[in-house]
């Protein structure tokens, strides 16, 4: 009977001891991220914000902004930064593989070191909610009765949304007209506004916009999103995309080898935390894995996949 009510206790402190694992920060974090406010990077660094103070309490999180260039300001500088594992800098692909092949930028894809990988959002079409625009058929009809002058609004110059546009235009034939944005946050106002005739983004932009004049018209996943039944997948149209951009934390390269393991460990915690998966869930995040054990594999694999899809949309060529 002892042994019994010993194992039983122990299943009972199990949750407790779990909790009791995570490896709090000696000091504040400072979250460095790369685009404005409002966006899904900021988003998501709430989050994270809000999850780390649940778990180490007597933790700040500084979240700081150093916006520009469509994030490539910020990953520029990222090795400027002191290496002593308090400083973390929101991360995206593919963009860190793009923009460097295009050449407009200071940094190269090797100068960045993630640490994990934490989210994904997959693509997704949408229209100002005045338009005329009802569905896809719609869409592309008048993208093809005016090529070139259909404008879609997107989140960075060589990014993932910029990469979406072209691919949609490759695969249905048609012509539109990208407009970057510093971040989706700035976008907002032109696409709630009609300054543009809709935007190639992410499934959080239509999520958190959908009652405030936003139409969604088709969307890079699996599957329909749970949110949005109404919404076809592009596989639906005819053409197999899944796509979308990630989202992950990286630091100096001075920073140490532990350093980078327990800052790994720590966003894996906070992945793991049943809060942070209800606001994903909510947000339209996909949560993924991807901490230092990982990244080399990760990494040659999204890098060779974004380097071919760099070549087919002809960057780097001036």
């Amino acid at each position: 009977m002892k042994r019994i009510l010993s194992t039983f206790a122990l299943a009972l402190l199990a949750p407790v001891a779990m909790a009791q694992a995570v490896h709090c920060p000696d000091k504040n974090v400072n979250y460095w991220q790369a685009f404005p406010p409002g966006g899904e990077s900021d988003l998501s660094a709430r989050h994270q914000q809000l999850v780390l103070k649940k778990k180490c309490p007597n933790i700040e999180t500084i979240v700081q902004y150093k916006a520009g260039a469509g994030g490539a300001l910020m990953w520029t500088q990222i090795n400027q930064l002191p290496g002593d594992g308090t400083n973390v800098v929101g991360v995206n692909l593919p963009h860190i593989v793009f923009q460097p092949i295009q050449g407009d930028v200071q940094y190269k894809t090797a100068d960045i070191t993630p640490v994990f990988w934490f989210h994904f959002t997959p693509d997704i079409l949408v229209v100002n909610a005045k338009s005329p625009i009802k569905d896809f058929k719609d869409f592309v009809a008048a993208a093809k009765k005016d090529p070139g002058k259909f404008s879609l609004a997107g989140s960075g110059q060589y990014s993932a949304n910029h990469a979406a546009h072209e691919r949609l235009d490759a695969a249905f034939g048609i012509k539109t007209l990208y407009v970057p944005f510093k971040g989706t946050g700035d976008m907002a106002t032109s696409v709630l506004g009609g300054q543009v005739d809709g935007a190639m983004t992410y499934v959080p932009f239509a999520i958190a916009n959908k009652d405030k004049g936003v139409r969604p018209i088709a969307v890079a996943m699996e599957k329909r999103h749970p949110l949005m039944p109404d919404v076809p997948t592009f596989k639906e149209l005819g053409v197999d995309w899944v796509d979308g951009a990630y989202r992950g934390v990286g630091v100096p390269k001075s920073t140490s080898a532990a350093d980078r393991k327990k800052l790994s460990d720590l966003w894996r915690a906070l992945n793991n935390d049943a809060e942070m998966k209800e606001l994903a869930a909510k947000n339209g995040f996909e949560l993924v894995n991807f901490g230092v054990e990982e990244m080399d594999k990760f990494m040659a694999e999204k890098s060779k996949l974004y380097t071919e899809g760099a070549a087919r949309m002809g960057l780097g060529k001036k």
